[in-house]
């Protein structure tokens, strides 16, 4: 089996230790990963802004890169959801590249969507040890889910990333109250309106350190810079993680905590 990495703007600029995690966790369950390294944003941005003819040049470009991938996989929801949602939409008016489209999003695949749905992997061997004693908590790392909004709501992602981290041996993962409610990120949102965006991040912050937990997991990038920025700034002593960083972990790996 082989899978087209489509590694996404935020992960390629901020987070690349989320695309290579993604890379080390399909080559161990036996998937040859490719890398086509003219690909460029998916478009999602200027489409939720209302620029459609800049959307659908990009989306034209992701069709003609990735027309003879087997699969695609993509760490994020959002970015997953423009290709299988609405590429078709950006086409409707033209029956040869809307049959494109279409055909693509069948193959195109959110990672840990891939992993339990296609693959049939629920335990990839994760296991996350503290980086050094802590006498503040013992036990296991306790770890809480946040569901990311289109990866929840567009792609109906629910079970699938809890599935993969009941299998992470040294964690013990923790109810997060309204774990489905925004971050207050939504890309745009967030810089238009700031004070909304805050607010409704705060609440966020606030179920997270009732939780107790120790690391946040979500499966977007766009939701960890969001929330961790905040729990930054606000000195809280919680990790921000991609669910495959956690699950690219094996025994003698040490956690790093990082803002």
């Amino acid at each position: 089996m082989r899978v087209s990495l489509f590694v996404t703007c935020l992960v390629d600029q901020f987070f690349p230790e989320v695309g290579k995690s993604v890379v080390q966790i399909l080559e161990e369950l036996g998937v040859e990963v490719e890398f086509p390294e003219a690909q460029t944003c998916c478009g999602q941005p200027a489409f939720n802004d209302g620029f459609r003819r800049e959307a659908r040049m990009l989306a034209e470009r992701f069709l003609s890169l990735f027309e003879q991938s087997e699969y695609i996989v993509a760490p994020s929801g959002s970015c997953t959801s423009m290709v299988r949602n609405f590429y078709p939409e950006l086409f409707a008016a033209e029956p040869h590249l809307k049959a494109k489209a279409q055909a693509i999003a069948a193959r195109t695949f959110e990672f840990s969507q891939f992993l339990v749905r296609v693959l049939q992997v629920e335990d990839v061997g994760a296991v996350y040890r503290r980086a050094e004693p802590d006498p503040l908590h013992t036990g296991p790392v306790k770890v809480a889910y946040h569901d990311s909004c289109h990866l929840l709501r567009e792609l109906g992602v629910y079970e699938e990333p809890r599935r993969l981290l009941q299998h992470v041996q040294g964690i013990e993962l923790v109810p997060l109250e309204k774990a489905d409610m925004c971050c207050g990120f939504g890309g745009l949102f967030s810089l238009k309106y700031s004070a909304i965006s805050d607010a409704i991040l705060q609440e966020k912050v606030e179920h997270i350190l009732a939780s107790g937990a120790e690391i946040l997991v979500a499966n977007d990038t766009g939701c960890l810079m969001q929330i961790g920025g905040k729990l930054h700034r606000q000195r809280c002593p919680v990790q921000v993680m991609h669910l495959a960083e956690l699950l690219a972990r094996r025994d003698g790996d040490r956690g790093e905590r990082r803002p």
